[in-house]
């Protein structure tokens, strides 16, 4: 009986065991391993979606910006390079290969990836409603809306005449749904007339037309076609959503209300709550960002369950956002990168997916092409250009202006996408309407380009101005040319105004030069209280006699020109847009303003934000339009570019040898008209203070720590005084450095060493070009390759002048100006050794310099007539072989190279 118990109990407990055993074999967990258990990662996953996005994603980012590199050089923005990449993406070139569209682009995770794509236009929109400055729209509301009516209307009216073809031809297509014609009319007719507003604020940026009149009328008539196309477009949509007429009605009556809800409910409610946090003032904070992000989705939300595309809300929210105190700009600069690189990328990759070129496989499809891109174009170009010669530009500034309004770019297509996600195109359509967009916005760079060059802005301007004639070109006017030899007729030749290029690590610098060609500032008479001048002992006579009586001299003008790098961040061309409230509150230009007028100096300042290429055509252009006849160039502490980079002792040693900087002083310097000095500094004006290590103190404790309390204290410079050293050899450089030292010297703190030294005509290479015999160095080429020819009559000329300034040199300078002739064999050997002798023997004074002129060194001095391996490259062919020596020299002393203007003195 027992046995058989047992028996009972092993059966039951078998069975137990067997029937859980079966359920949990069945719920075994999936594979965790992946492609360590043999998972296939491009198979698409409904649970783990995350792979296969990721594989996208970045075929597309890779693809697009490999494409982008070679269009940049055309010009070309990057919205042209991302659709483009689409389109090979898509079925028109790789879903050709067998495979390749089921396994990267399956149809199972095209939801995904579109969700993504869409999330980042909804937030693009919200920042190309940050762009738009409302502010431009109103103070230029006569010219912005004459063009922008005229560039809107015409192409509206066309783009309505071929809707009724299209409309005929492709109705019936698949993928279509069916429409009234007076729906997608409207929605062509809105195609038509778009502007791309983003794209055309880079163009005009890239192309420096942005604060020109061009650049002005353009920008306003844009503002408002942007405006008025989206609110066109949300119509449109709202039609096509709604089921009936009046349920349209209550759609479009939502969106007015939601608009004025949005402008007199949430934007003042928005504004106290920045004024409140200090926003405005000190940049938004993390919560405001979360706060404005927020507005943003509620926006697009509230729009898209109204009927109306969700994109419409977030626009109107960029739009409500202030741009006081920069807050757009610097909401901008937080979310635009992760936008721009990954999500628009991903969205307009998704519009060349969904082009299928292989569609436009018969004559009458190809009639349309061309038709659809005549009409967006032609439309366009003749009323803006009409619309601005109009307004009393000239033919080919009107023209311009057609140029640029007819740029579509990525605008134009996230209305095509709306339009194929709405069933109002088809792929067919969609396709044509494609490829028009992208003619238009590749056809914009080079059309403006040809249009409207530099050569013609700049004789447009003098012209407008009154100082040249139009047809021939010549100036207005007489000038006289005459040659100065003595002290009294260089003075009306003095440096007068100047222009600064301001850079953040050459500032100390800059502002102990400008200081210099300021002087001591005019006395005044002793102050008194105000409550006390009616009982002063002191008469009005007392006062007066502490001024001088000398009449006061007119003080130069000083320019200072701030340049910022232009990027592909919206950020970065939303400060050129508002490049006047940069220029009132920028740190750097304000410093050298506060500093100017407090010594001696009219001061006025700019800043200016540019592709990094054209800082030097920026620079000469700039000392043209304000007449300036001295540029001032310091050189980078760094020797790069970039103001950001460390300053330390290495980069400092080194900075003559980098390229990027070298290369922006030799453009600046070739091209300039003005003289031209650039300053290389070695502590002038005690610049850079002797630093330790950090060094650990014992203390009571046993405990090595580095106390704070032992800080170095610069102690006032007691002896403000500069010495100059001047090597004098001849030639336009040279007389042009002279008369700036004899400037320099009227300052009561500046002493001045002047050495004319006389050499040989085994130091000059020899050319057969004739050549007027007032200057032993002329200029061959634009590139200022110089070249020295040599005689007799022309050193004798040049002693002669030497002479006639130190015979004609005032009293007031004789005891601090002195001027010497020396005969030379070995002149570089022999201007490192005086210059040694010269500078850098009073280290607690303000700091000494060595004045060069350029065409000494650029290769028309040599030592025994063989040319330096470096004296065509880098800073010896920019500076002179002369100037690099000085400065590689143990010379305790600054160096200003100068080179004289166009047409210098002889």
């Amino acid at each position: 009986m027992a046995s058989s118990a047992v028996r009972v109990v092993t059966a039951v407990v078998t069975k137990t065991v067997a029937a859980s055993a079966t359920p949990t074999k069945a719920a075994k967990v999936p594979p965790q391993g992946g492609i360590l258990e043999g998972g296939n990662p491009s198979v698409y996953d409904s649970k783990n979606p995350i792979i296969i996005f990721i594989i996208q994603a970045g075929i597309i980012i890779i693809f697009c910006r490999a494409l982008h590199y070679p269009l940049s050089k055309l010009r070309q923005p990057r919205v042209i390079a991302e659709v483009i990449g689409g389109i090979l993406l898509g079925p028109s070139v790789c879903g050709h290969i067998p495979g390749f569209t089921a396994a990267i682009f399956p149809n199972a995770a095209m939801p995904n990836l579109s969700l993504v794509a869409n999330l980042g236009l909804v937030l693009f929109l919200f920042l190309v409603g940050l762009e738009v400055d409302l502010r431009f729209l109103v103070s230029n509301w006569r010219v912005a809306l004459s063009v922008g009516l005229a560039g809107m209307a015409l192409p509206f009216g066309l783009g309505c005449a071929i809707a009724w073809g299209l409309y005929n031809q492709f109705k019936d297509e698949p993928g279509t749904k069916p429409i009234d014609f007076g729906v997608f009319m409207l929605f062509i007719g809105v195609a038509m007339a778009i502007t791309a507003f983003p794209v055309l604020c880079r163009i005009l940026t890239e192309l420096k037309l942005l604060m020109t009149p061009v650049g002005i009328i353009v920008l306003s008539a844009g503002v408002g076609n942007d405006v008025v196309g989206w609110i066109l477009l949300a119509l449109c949509v709202a039609l096509v959503n709604a089921g009936t007429g009046i349920t349209a009605l209550w759609v479009l009556l939502t969106c007015v209300g939601y608009v004025l809800f949005l402008v007199f409910a949430v934007r003042p409610a928005f504004m106290w709550v920045l004024v409140r946090t200090r926003s405005l003032q000190d940049g938004p904070s993390q919560g405001i960002i979360a706060l404005t992000l927020l507005i943003a989705l509620t926006s697009a939300f509230f729009t898209g369950v109204i009927g109306v595309h969700p994109i419409f809300g977030a626009f109107m929210a960029g739009l409500i956002c202030p741009h006081e105190g920069g807050f757009a700009i610097k909401v901008t600069e937080k979310v635009e990168d992760l936008i721009s690189t990954m999500f628009l990328p991903l969205y307009f990759a998704l519009s060349g997916l969904g082009t299928n070129l292989g569609l436009l496989n018969s004559g009458i499809v190809w009639g349309y092409v061309i038709g659809v891109c005549a009409v967006a174009f032609f439309a366009k170009f003749i009323g803006a250009s009409l619309a601005a010669r109009a307004n009393g530009l000239v033919w080919r500034e009107s023209f311009t202006i057609g140029s640029l309004m007819s740029c579509k770019g990525l605008v134009e297509l996230i209305v095509l996408n709306i339009g194929l996600q709405a069933k109002i195109l088809s792929t067919r359509t969609f396709t044509i309407f494609v490829v028009m967009a992208l003619i238009t916005t590749f056809a914009t760079t080079p059309l403006t380009s040809a249009l409207y060059p530099s050569w013609y802005q700049k004789k447009l301007e003098a012209w407008k101005r009154g100082e040249i004639d139009w047809d021939t070109g010549n100036p207005l006017g007489d000038h006289d040319d005459a040659e100065d030899f003595t002290f009294d007729k260089i003075q009306s030749q003095k440096i007068s105004r100047i222009l600064v290029y301001l850079r953040l690590d050459s500032m100390p610098t800059l502002l102990a030069f400008v200081s210099m060609l300021g002087g001591n500032p005019p006395k005044v008479p002793e102050k008194t209280h105000p409550l006390l001048e009616g009982t002063s002992s002191y008469t009005k006579e007392t006062d007066d006699s502490g001024v001088s009586d000398d009449k006061p001299k007119r003080p130069i003008e000083a320019h200072g020109v701030r340049l910022l790098e232009l990027t592909d961040r919206s950020s970065s061309v939303m400060k050129v847009s508002e490049i006047d409230s940069y220029t009132a509150h920028d740190p750097v230009v304000n410093t050298f303003r506060t500093f100017g007028r407090l010594h001696n100096l009219a001061v006025s300042g700019e800043v200016s934000v540019l592709p990094e290429s054209s800082f030097a055509d920026a620079i000469v252009t700039r000392a043209s339009e304000a007449n300036s006849d001295f540029v001032l160039l310091p050189w980078s502490e760094t020797g790069t570019m970039s103001e950001q980079g460390v300053i330390d002792d290495h980069s400092v040693t080194n900075k003559l040898a980098t390229s990027s900087y070298t290369s922006f002083v030799r453009s600046a310097l070739d091209n300039a008209k003005c003289t031209t000095g650039v300053f290389i500094n070695k502590n002038f004006g005690g610049s850079a203070s002797r630093r330790e290590k950090n060094k650990l103190h014992r203390t009571f404790s046993a405990h090595s720590i580095r106390s704070n309390k032992d800080k170095d204290v610069a102690a006032p410079i007691a002896d403000r005084s500069h010495h100059i050293f001047f090597p004098f050899f001849g030639g336009p450089d040279d007389k042009t450095a002279l008369r700036l030292v004899l400037q320099l010297a009227e300052n009561p703190d500046i002493t001045a060493t002047l050495v004319h030294f006389e050499i040989s005509d085994d130091y000059f290479v020899a050319d057969d070009t004739e050549i007027a015999p007032v200057s032993p160095i002329a200029t061959t080429s634009a590139t200022k390759d110089t070249t020295v020819v040599t005689s007799h009559v022309t050193r004798d000329h040049e002693a002669a002048f030497f002479a006639a300034l130190r015979a004609s040199l005032p009293a007031e300078l004789a005891s601090r100006v002195v001027f010497e002739s020396v005969k030379s064999t070995k002149p570089i050997d022999d201007v490192l050794a005086r210059a040694g002798t010269e500078c850098g023997h009073s280290p607690r004074n303000a700091g000494d310099l060595v004045v060069l002129g350029r065409n000494v060194g650029s290769g028309g001095l040599v030592l025994q007539r063989k040319r330096t391996e470096d004296s065509d490259t880098g800073a010896a062919g920019t500076l002179g072989v002369l100037a690099q020596k000085v400065w590689e020299g143990k010379i305790g002393a600054s160096v200003m190279v100068v080179k004289a203007g166009f047409g210098g003195s002889e």
